[in-house]
């Protein structure tokens, strides 16, 4: 393994190349702070869980930040969902803007499912994205209605459940990651992984109908970007 040192790592023991393959494991696939660390052991690399998870939270929102300036720009159709989370025994929501490619666009976790809940993920979402949809899909709670009549009142709306499989499928890996996680300890908790996690699943995200020539050659590309995003060095 080559060495690489890069400002972002100043002051660590590690390389940037064990730190940031340690930070892709977590975000990237469902495994706990415990199995990256036995991963990390497996290839002789003595890292504490805590190490870890120390790594996630210094560097991963940065990484997340890159990768989304890096993505394409975003489809003119989106579609809105909100999904129930517990979080130390309470409920909350998951507020999440998809586009019509599957792209996650924005979550938000919130603690209440209303009109001023809808209005906030809407507000940040044109904040974010800096454009306007041509279409927002939603299911047909009153709510997004009612947000998007003071918000976008020219964008079209679309109310209709059936219409909204995209958005709800964006859940599933969330839902995944809550089973390992033993679900989140807090709403910052919960925004602060998912933001992270979102963006990294939409640098490795296979498109639909995609063919294995294709998904290899995309996935080529997302490690690259990767390895940009690290602050690696070329051909590492």
């Amino acid at each position: 393994m080559v060495s690489t040192r890069h400002p972002f790592y100043a002051r660590h023991r590690f390389p940037a190349e064990v730190i940031s393959h340690a930070v892709w494991l977590y975000f990237r696939f469902p495994l706990s702070l415990r199995m990256v660390e036995e991963m990390l052991a497996a290839r002789g690399i003595e890292v504490s869980h805590e190490t870890v998870r120390q790594w996630a939270l210094k560097f991963g929102q940065g990484y997340a930040n890159q990768i989304r300036r890096r993505l394409p720009a975003p489809g003119d159709k989106w579609h809105l969902d909100e999904v129930v989370v517990s979080i130390a025994g309470r409920k909350h929501w998951l507020w999440r803007a998809v586009d019509q490619h599957g792209v996650v666009l924005d979550i938000l976790v919130q603690s209440r499912r209303n009109a001023k809940a809808a209005k906030r993920l809407l507000r940040k979402l044109l904040k974010k994205q800096g454009i306007v949809p041509r279409v927002m899909i939603t299911d047909k709670l009153a709510s997004y209605g009612a947000a998007k009549r003071e918000i976008t009142p020219s964008v079209e709306h679309r109310q209709h459940k059936g219409l909204n499989n995209r958005a709800e499928n964006s859940h599933q890996p969330t839902r995944r990651r809550e089973r390992v996680m033993k679900c989140f300890k807090s709403a910052g908790q919960a925004q602060r992984f998912l933001s992270v996690h979102d963006q990294v699943g939409n640098l490795f995200r296979r498109p639909a109908n995609s063919t294995a020539a294709d998904h290899r050659k995309a996935r080529a590309q997302a490690l690259t970007t990767w390895a940009e995003v690290a602050g690696l060095a070329a051909g590492v």
